[in-house]
C-alpha cells in the first residue's frame, strides 16, 4: 500500500475527517465540541484610542459556543456533537459579525477550505422568516512572504446573498472592488479599511442557488462547502456548495500592495449579516484547512 492509499484509508476510518475531502497535509479540523479552537471576534484596528476603530468593525462581538437552543424542540445541536461555533448580528438591520482565525501559511501553494454551516434568523415570531438573513460568506485575508518582490496582500471574498430589503434573492457574489484605507495614529504601523462594505459586490455567474432552508422558523439543515485556492498564483481554483460546482473562471479577489506587519499572513473569516430588526446566526460544525506541500 503507497503512502497516499494507505493516508486516506485512515482518514476514511475517522469520521471526524472522512466527511472532508482533504489535501495531503491538514493544517487544522476544527470540531468546536473542542472548544473555540483559536476562532475569535475579528477587532477592527487603532491606535492611540479605541475610538480610531471604524464603526463597522466596532459593532463586532465574540462568537459564541452554541446548542443552537430554541423554544419547540429546546436545542438543535451540532452535526455530530453538542457545541456549534455560531456567529450572531446585533438585532438591528444592516448589522454584521464576523469570527476570525489567525494563522502564516509555510509555503506558496494550494490550500483547500471545507466547512460544514447553516443560517437561520433568531425565531422571535411564529413564522418561516427565509428573508431576514441578508448575506453570510467567508474570505481569506493573504499576504506574500517578505521575499516576494515588493509584495502583494491579496483577500478573496464571498458572500451568499439571501435578501436584501425584504425581496428573497439567494445568489452567491464576490468582491473585488477595494475600499480606501485609512491610516491610523501618528507612527505608520496600523491602518484600517472596511472590505466587508456593502458596495462593490459582483454576482458570480451562474451563481444563483436554493439552498435548503426547512419549513418552520427553529428547524436547520447543513450544508457543505468546499474553496479551492493557489497561494502561488492567488487564484480561486474551485468552488462546492453542496451538489453544485460553481463557476469561478471570472472570479477575481481584492489586491492591494503588502501592509507593513502582515507577511505570509493566512487569515480565514466567517461573517453573517441581518436583513431585519432581529439577530441572524451562521452556524459552523467542522472547519478543515488543508494544502498541498
Amino acid at each position: 500500500m503507497d503512502a497516499a492509499t494507505l493516508r486516506r484509508a485512515l482518514r476514511d476510518a475517522d469520521p471526524a475527517l472522512s466527511r472532508f475531502d482533504p489535501l495531503p497535509r491538514i493544517v487544522f479540523c476544527d470540531d468546536f465540541d473542542r472548544g473555540f479552537c483559536g476562532w475569535t471576534q475579528l477587532v477592527g484596528n487603532y491606535e492611540d484610542t479605541l475610538d480610531s476603530m471604524l464603526p463597522s468593525y466596532a459593532q463586532h462581538t465574540q462568537p459564541m459556543l452554541s446548542t443552537l437552543p430554541n423554544w419547540d424542540s429546546g436545542s438543535h445541536h451540532g452535526l455530530d456533537g453538542g457545541y456549534v461555533l455560531k456567529v450572531q448580528s446585533r438585532a438591528r438591520k444592516g448589522s454584521r459579525n464576523t469570527a476570525i482565525k489567525r494563522l502564516t501559511f509555510r509555503k506558496a501553494g494550494p490550500i483547500r477550505l471545507e466547512f460544514y454551516f447553516t443560517f437561520k434568523p433568531e425565531a422571535t415570531e411564529l413564522r418561516l422568516s427565509e428573508t431576514d438573513v441578508r448575506s453570510f460568506g467567508f474570505l481569506y485575508d493573504l499576504q506574500s512572504g517578505d521575499q516576494s518582490a515588493g509584495g502583494e496582500r491579496v483577500m478573496p471574498h464571498f458572500r451568499f446573498l439571501n435578501a436584501l430589503d425584504g425581496q428573497h434573492l439567494q445568489k452567491w457574489q464576490f468582491k473585488q472592488a477595494l475600499q480606501p484605507a485609512k491610516d491610523l495614529g501618528t507612527e505608520g504601523k496600523t491602518a484600517t479599511h472596511d472590505h466587508l462594505s456593502p458596495e462593490g459586490w459582483e454576482d458570480l455567474p451562474g451563481g444563483a442557488q436554493k439552498l435548503c432552508y426547512n419549513e418552520i422558523a427553529t428547524k436547520v439543515n447543513w450544508h457543505y462547502a468546499c474553496f479551492d485556492f493557489d497561494l502561488a498564483t492567488w487564484r480561486a481554483t474551485g468552488l462546492r456548495i453542496n451538489d453544485r460546482e460553481l463557476d469561478v473562471s471570472a472570479f477575481q479577489p481584492m489586491r492591494m500592495p503588502a501592509w507593513r506587519n502582515l507577511w505570509c499572513m493566512l487569515n480565514i473569516v466567517f461573517f453573517v449579516e441581518t436583513d431585519a430588526d432581529k439577530r441572524a446566526f451562521l452556524a459552523l460544525d467542522g472547519v478543515c484547512l488543508s494544502g498541498d506541500f
